[in-house]
């Protein structure tokens, strides 16, 4: 759950970083403003295609181990 959660809080520094409002970062992925929000969070059950829209849009890559 640790590794989720440093997950959204990258997510969310960078779509500060980028001067997006989580509306502006759903929009940009194709998901809701809830799912957005549920990932930076680490609740929910967001899907990991969600995540990784987020993630590409924000130019940011998810691995997974």
């Amino acid at each position: 759950m640790d590794d989720f959660a440093s997950l959204g809080a990258g997510i969310r520094s960078a779509r500060k970083d980028a001067g997006l409002s989580q509306e502006d970062l759903a929009h940009l992925a194709g998901t809701s403003q809830r799912t957005i929000r549920a990932i930076e969070t680490g609740t929910g059950n967001p899907s990991l295609k969600a995540v990784v829209a987020a993630a590409n849009v924000l130019g940011l890559h998810v691995a997974v181990r």
